[in-house]
């Protein structure tokens, strides 16, 4: 399961560490994965305030969305990985995981 003890401390953080790097170095080698992220990204800027506390309460609201359904990381390109990838990508190109403190 994805969504283990200790990701809702730090969201942000927790994601990256646990599923974002991995999935930001496919994008180098799949353009439609890159061209998915860039989508669901234009939604999130269109959707919120992009600072560190709300992308991460998004997070928050986004993975226990995902729990109550069982969801559970599989590799491809489903929607919610796409999703969790888009807020990777966005919290690393605007510097949200660039200190130590919870995000």
């Amino acid at each position: 399961m994805l969504f283990e003890k200790g990701w809702a401390a730090s969201p942000l953080r927790w994601l990256m560490d646990t599923l974002g790097h991995a999935q930001l170095e496919r994008m180098a080698a799949e353009p439609g994965l890159v061209a998915a992220v860039d989508q669901h990204a234009a939604e999130l800027r269109e959707t919120i305030t992009l600072d560190r506390e709300t992308l991460g309460d998004y997070l928050l609201g986004f993975a226990d969305e995902l729990r109550h359904r069982g969801w559970s990381f599989s590799g491809g390109h489903e929607p919610a990985a796409v999703r969790l990838t888009a807020i990777c990508w966005l919290a690393r190109e605007l510097g949200l995981l660039a200190d130590e403190s919870p995000a």
